[in-house]
């Protein structure tokens, strides 16, 4: 699943290109995409709308339209949100839904599993959409400071990778960069979160700003689906320190990567370089 880089690398790449476009038309051919309104309805309150705006909400992508709607968007497993300059570009099989502009280009919602989703809400309101209405804090944001991040940890007995998953608590993480950023601040993943110290509570969420913006910088992770908003593969992958690694050497000390299951997910981690007993 795409996760916080990949999502917004996404939505700094069609920023420059959808917006001012009156909406010409919109198919949609896999018809469960759209949440919480009939299809029809949902075309008509598109259609002659311009997107004013995109911004970014954990894993949700929220285009702000004219006349005080907002589409959400989520990508879920495997869905892409590509721009094409030309409508004569074939539409790929999977499609699930084609924004038109006229001449001025379309974007086109691909889905292999069709599990990504669509919401047409009042700008601002999100209760129709849980997961996002009940997100937590943005970890790249000037609210989440160091003291903000001790006091969602404070006194948890859960494992710690668990909770970096936990949208609730920190918005846009997921398996990928909760590894990564274990690794570098020296933690295992499950540790639980009461028994870190001050001392690795600080290493971690340095940890998890640097990682995430780093692969930021390189437009994400790309492993088979995620593409950029212009169908381009990102690069992080290449700079993965000890996710997908299991077996191979440590990049720091040499010993064998290692992974177990933490809260339901594959987590790997070294085990000299991130102890499981503090």
């Amino acid at each position: 699943m795409p996760e916080l880089p990949e999502v917004e690398t996404v939505r700094r790449s069609l920023l420059p290109v959808v917006l001012a476009k009156p909406i010409s038309s919109v198919d949609i051919f896999t018809e469960r995409i759209v949440q919480n309104r009939p299809a029809d309805e949902f075309r008509d309150l598109l259609v002659g709308r311009s997107f004013v705006d995109l911004t970014r909400r954990g894993k949700y992508l929220l285009f702000a339209l004219e006349g005080g709607w907002e589409l959400v968007a989520h990508l879920r497993m495997t869905g892409r949100l590509i721009y094409y300059s030309s409508p004569s570009i074939p539409l790929a099989k999977h499609t699930s839904a084609v924004f038109r502009f006229g001449a001025e280009g379309e974007l086109r919602f691909e889905d292999v599993r069709k599990f990504g989703t669509l919401d047409l809400v009042p700008a601002g309101d999100y209760r129709s959409v849980k997961g996002l209405y009940t997100l937590g804090v943005e970890p790249l944001s000037e609210a989440f400071t160091l003291d903000r991040f001790q006091e969602l940890v404070h006194g948890r007995k859960t494992k710690i990778k668990s909770l970096l998953l936990d949208q609730t608590k920190i918005a846009g993480l997921g398996n990928i960069y909760a590894d990564e950023s274990l690794f570098m601040a020296g933690i295992h993943p499950e540790r639980s979160a009461e028994s870190l110290t001050a001392e690795e509570l600080e290493r971690l969420h340095t940890a998890i700003r640097e990682v995430l913006q780093l692969a930021i910088e390189h437009q994400g992770t790309t492993f088979r689906d995620y593409r950029t908003g212009f169908g381009r593969e990102g690069s992080f992958q290449n700079q993965l320190q000890i996710y997908g690694k299991k077996g191979e050497e440590c990049p720091r000390c040499g010993v064998s990567l290692q992974y177990r299951k933490v809260a339901g997910r594959t987590s790997h981690f070294c085990p000299h370089c991130q102890r499981e007993q503090p």
